[in-house]
C-alpha cells in the first residue's frame, strides 16, 4: 500500500498515535483560533486595512431634528474644501433608495424628510475623513419641523405603530381571571441597550473592473449587504463580493444596520470610481443606530393561594423607532418568551410594535426575549410579596410540568424540561435556604445595608422567527498535503464561532484542528447566507460544515472499500490516521492517494432546521427547534441611603446539551450575564426633548467595567445532558441563553429593597435601575420622614 508521506514513521508509531485519541476535536476546551492574534494587536480589522493611494474617506452630516421636512440643501460650500471629491444627497443615489431589511421604510439618505435626530442627510467623500466632516458641515440644510414622537406610551395613545400589532391566545383568559382569587395589575418600563461594540460600523468598498463591487464590512450578515450594495449601485447581486474575517462585536448591532456605512460606502465609489471607506466616529455611530427596544408592558394575572397562576393577560410593546427593521420578529419573540419558564394557564399575550421619531431600534442580543421575559419574572416576585412567600417557591410551583401544564400559550410543547433538576441542583450548591436565613438576619441587625438574593430561571427558544433564515451552507477543499480548507457562511465576532465549527469538522475527520484553516466569510464561496443571530450561528453553520465533511468522507471511505477491497466498515478515520483494516497510513498520505485515484476532495454542506413552523393567522405553531435552560443565582447589597449597590456573589448554572467547547461556553455564559446585568442597572438610555441621544460616548454611557463583577463569580455547565435533538454533536446553543440569566441581579435587588418595605409595600423597579431608580423605590417603599434611618460608618 503507497504511503509516502509516512516513510519516516514505523507501522507501529502511527497504531500508536490512532489510540491516543483526539485532542482538540468536540467537547474540547480548544482556545479561540483569534486569540493571540487579539491580543497582541496582530489581528485585521475593515480599518487597519492597507489603504489605497487614492482612498476616499465618507462622513455623512446627520439630521438636527427628530421629525422635520426638508426645504432646503445646498451642497455647493463642500467643495470649497480642498480634497473633497463629491458631496450627494438621496437625489444622487444611482439605484434603489431604500435600504429597509424585510420592510421599506429605511432610505440610505433622507428624501424629502427626516424622522429621527440623527438620521443622514448629505455624505461627504474627500481624501481623508476631518476634511470631509468639516466640508459636510459647511453644508446648508434647512428644516421645518414637524410634531414628533418621542416615546411608547404616546406612540400607543396616538396608535401610531410600524406594523400591525399581533395576540397569541390559549384559552379564556378573561373568565379566568375573573374566577381567580387573586388579581394583580401592573406595568413595567423597560429601558433599551446600546450595542457598545469595540469596532464601530465600517466599511470598505473596492471597484470592479466589471462595474461590481468588493466589500470589506464589519457586518453579521453578509448576503444582506450584498443584496443592498447591489441594488443601491444597480447591479446584480453576482457583480458584489462581500469579504468579513471579523468583527470588533456585534451583539446584533451588525445584523442590519451595518448596511448604511457599505452601501454609502459603494454609491460613492460607483460615482467616483474610487476606493471607499467609511467608519463611524463613535458618539455619531451612538446617534445615528439603533438600539436594544425599550419595552412598556402592562399586565393582569390572576392566582390561587400557592401562587400559582391560572389566568394572565399581557401586552408587550415595542419602541420600534421609525422604521420597521426587524421589529416585527423581535416584538414577536418578546412574545413568545412573555412566559419564560412558566405555564400561564388560559392567556392573552398582545404584542404592539410602536413607530417613535428616533433611531430604528434593531436586534441585540436576546432579540426581544429578554424584554418579554422581564414581565413575568416581575410577576413571580409580585405574587410571592402578596402572599408573604419565598419568590423561588412561587417560580417552581409555575414551572412547566408534566402534560397538560406544557404547552405555550403559543401551543408548542415543552420539551426536555431540564428546569426543575437545574433549580434544584443549584439551590443546592449555591447554599440558597442558608444564605436567605442568614441575609434575613443580617437585615435586620443592619440599619442602612441591605442584602438580595434571588434565583431566576431562563427557558429560551432556539431558531430564527422567521423560519425562513433557518438555513445554513458551507464549503470544504481537503488539499493533496492533507490540510483542510474551511469556509462557511457564519460570522465571528469573537463568540468563538468559527473555532467551534473547525472543531466539529476536525472530528469528522478525525484530524487536529491545527490542520484546518478558516477563511473570511466571503459571498463567492457561500452564498445566501443567513445572518450570524438567534444563538444560531453553530447549530446552522456546524451543522452544514459537518454534513459538507460527511460528504468527503464519504467519498473516501467508498474509495477504500474499492480500492483496498475491504467492507466500508474496515475503514477507520482516528486522529490523524486512516486504518484499511490490519493496514494503516496517514490522512496526508490517504488524502494525496485518493487525489492520485481521481476522487473529488471538495464540497459543499447545506442545512436547514427541520419541524419548525409558525403560523401567524392562527398564532401556533411551533417556532423553535428546542429550549435551552438555565438559572442564576445572585445577592446584592444595597445602601439605602444613596441607592448604590455591589453584587456579592453570584451562580450561574447552564444547560449547553453536550458543550463543543467548554471553555468557549463558559466564556460566552459570563459575559452574557455580565452584559445582561449591564442592561439592568448601569446602561441607560437618556433622550433630550428633542430626540437627540445625550448619552452618546463612553462619558455618559456606563457599561459594566471590571469593579461591576460580582466579587465571588460561580459557573458551571449541566453535567451529563445531551440535547435530545439532532443537532451538532448534541449541543445547544450559548450565544443568547444567558444574557437572561442577568435578571436575577435585578430581583435580587427587589429583594433588597423590599427588606425595608413598610405595610407589605411591593417594590416596583423599572430599568435599568441604576443608583437612582434603587433609591427612588426604597423611598416609595418607606415612610421616610417617620424612618430615616440612623447614620453609621457602614459604606458598600
Amino acid at each position: 500500500m503507497s504511503n509516502p508521506h509516512s516513510a519516516a514513521m514505523t507501522h507501529e508509531e502511527m497504531v500508536a498515535i490512532a489510540k491516543q485519541g483526539l485532542k482538540t476535536g468536540v467537547g474540547k476546551s480548544v482556545k479561540h483560533d483569534s486569540a493571540a492574534k487579539q491580543v497582541t494587536g496582530e489581528a485585521v480589522y475593515i480599518d487597519d486595512r492597507l489603504e489605497f493611494p487614492n482612498q476616499l474617506h465618507v462622513y455623512a452630516r446627520l439630521s438636527t431634528q427628530a421629525h422635520a421636512n426638508i426645504t432646503k440643501i445646498d451642497l455647493s460650500p463642500c467643495y470649497e474644501f480642498d480634497g473633497v471629491a463629491i458631496a450627494i444627497q438621496a437625489k444622487d443615489v444611482p439605484g434603489q433608495l431604500d435600504i429597509g431589511a424585510i420592510l421599506p421604510g429605511d432610505p440610505l439618505l433622507a428624501d424629502g424628510k427626516v424622522e429621527y435626530y440623527g438620521q443622514p442627510v448629505i455624505a461627504v467623500a474627500a481624501n481623508d475623513l476631518e476634511t470631509a466632516r468639516k466640508a459636510a458641515h459647511a453644508a446648508i440644510i434647512e428644516y421645518a419641523p414637524l410634531p414628533a414622537i418621542l416615546c411608547v406610551k404616546e406612540a400607543l395613545e396616538k396608535k401610531s405603530f410600524v406594523t400591525e400589532s399581533h395576540t397569541q391566545q390559549r384559552g379564556d383568559s378573561k373568565a379566568a381571571l375573573s374566577k381567580a382569587k387573586h388579581v394583580i395589575s401592573g406595568d413595567l418600563e423597560i429601558g433599551g441597550q446600546e450595542h457598545f461594540y469595540l469596532e464601530t460600523q465600517v466599511s470598505s468598498v473596492i471597484p470592479t473592473e466589471d462595474g461590481g463591487m468588493i466589500v470589506y464590512t464589519s457586518t453579521q450578515n453578509p448576503t444582506e449587504v450584498q443584496k443592498l450594495v447591489s441594488e443601491v449601485i444597480g447591479v446584480p447581486m453576482h457583480k458584489v463580493v462581500i469579504d468579513m474575517r471579523r468583527m470588533g462585536g456585534g451583539f446584533g448591532g451588525k445584523e442590519t444596520q451595518a448596511a448604511s456605512p457599505a452601501c454609502m460606502a459603494a454609491v460613492i465609489a460607483r460615482l467616483t470610481g474610487r476606493p471607499t471607506k467609511m467608519r463611524l466616529l463613535r458618539n455619531e455611530d451612538m446617534q445615528q443606530t439603533g438600539k436594544r427596544h425599550p419595552f412598556y408592558n402592562q399586565y393582569t394575572v390572576g392566582f390561587d393561594d400557592n401562587g400559582v397562576i391560572q389566568g394572565a393577560d399581557i401586552t408587550v410593546s415595542g419602541n420600534c423607532g421609525y422604521s420597521p427593521d426587524l421589529s416585527s420578529s423581535i416584538v414577536d419573540r418578546a412574545m413568545f418568551h412573555s412566559d419564560n419558564a412558566y405555564y400561564l394557564g388560559d392567556a392573552t399575550v398582545t404584542g404592539h410594535r410602536c413607530k417613535t421619531n428616533t433611531a430604528s431600534n434593531t436586534a441585540y442580543r436576546g432579540f426581544g426575549g429578554p424584554q418579554g421575559m422581564m414581565t413575568i419574572e416581575h410577576i413571580m416576585d409580585e405574587i410571592a410579596r402578596y402572599l408573604k412567600k419565598d419568590p423561588l417557591e412561587v417560580r417552581k410551583a409555575n414551572y412547566y410540568g408534566e402534560e397538560g401544564r406544557n404547552v405555550t400559550h403559543y401551543y408548542q410543547t415543552v420539551e426536555d424540561n431540564f428546569l426543575p433538576e437545574i433549580t434544584e441542583e443549584l439551590e443546592r450548591s449555591s447554599d440558597y435556604h442558608e444564605r436567605r436565613k442568614a441575609i434575613a438576619e443580617f437585615n435586620k441587625q443592619s440599619p442602612i445595608l441591605k442584602k438580595g438574593l434571588a434565583i431566576t430561571p431562563v427557558k429560551f427558544g432556539i431558531s430564527f422567527t422567521a423560519t425562513f433564515l433557518n438555513q445554513a451552507g458551507a464549503l470544504i477543499h481537503i488539499y493533496t498535503d492533507g490540510s483542510i480548507h474551511l469556509n462557511h457562511g457564519g460570522t465571528e465576532m469573537g463568540q468563538g464561532l468559527n473555532i467551534k465549527v473547525a472543531q466539529i469538522v476536525a472530528e469528522e475527520f478525525q484530524v487536529d484542528v491545527d490542520r484546518i484553516q478558516i477563511t473570511a466569510t466571503n459571498t463567492d464561496k457561500v452564498p445566501n447566507t443567513s445572518p450570524t443571530a438567534a444563538s444560531s450561528g453553530t447549530d446552522l453553520n456546524g451543522k452544514a460544515a459537518q454534513n459538507a465533511a460527511i460528504t468527503i468522507k464519504n467519498r473516501l471511505i467508498d474509495f477504500a472499500s474499492a480500492h483496498f477491497k475491504v467492507s466500508r466498515e474496515e475503514v477507520v478515520f482516528k486522529n490523524g490516521m486512516v486504518q484499511i483494516r490490519d493496514e494503516i497510513m496517514t490522512f496526508n498520505a490517504f488524502a494525496e492517494l485518493a487525489w492520485f485515484n481521481q476522487i473529488s476532495l471538495s464540497s459543499t454542506g447545506f442545512y436547514r432546521t427541520p419541524k419548525i413552523y409558525y403560523d401567524h393567522e392562527k398564532a401556533r405553531g411551533r417556532p423553535f427547534y428546542y429550549y435551552a435552560y438555565g438559572a442564576s443565582c445572585s445577592e446584592v447589597i444595597i445602601d439605602t441611603l444613596t441607592g448604590e449597590y455591589k453584587i456579592l456573589r453570584a451562580d450561574i448554572l447552564h444547560d449547553v446539551g453536550a458543550s463543543l467547547n467548554p471553555a468557549i461556553d463558559i466564556g460566552q455564559i459570563e459575559g452574557g450575564f455580565i452584559q445582561g446585568v449591564g442592561w439592568l442597572t448601569t446602561e441607560e438610555l437618556v433622550w433630550n426633548e428633542q430626540g437627540r441621544l445625550m448619552t452618546n460616548g463612553p462619558a455618559s454611557y456606563k457599561i459594566p467595567a471590571i469593579a461591576d463583577m460580582p466579587i465571588d463569580f460561580r459557573t458551571h455547565l449541566l453535567e451529563n445532558r445531551s440535547n435530545p435533538e439532532d443537532t451538532v454533536f448534541n449541543s445547544k446553543a450559548v450565544g443568547e441563553p444567558p444574557f437572561m440569566l442577568g435578571m436575577s441581579v435585578w430581583s435580587a435587588l427587589k429583594d433588597a429593597i423590599a427588606s425595608v418595605a413598610i405595610d407589605g409595600a411591593i417594590p416596583k423597579l423599572d430599568t435599568p435601575a441604576t443608583p437612582e431608580r434603587v433609591l427612588m423605590a426604597v423611598q416609595q417603599v418607606t415612610k421616610t420622614s417617620q424612618n430615616t434611618p440612623a447614620e453609621s460608618g457602614e459604606t458598600v
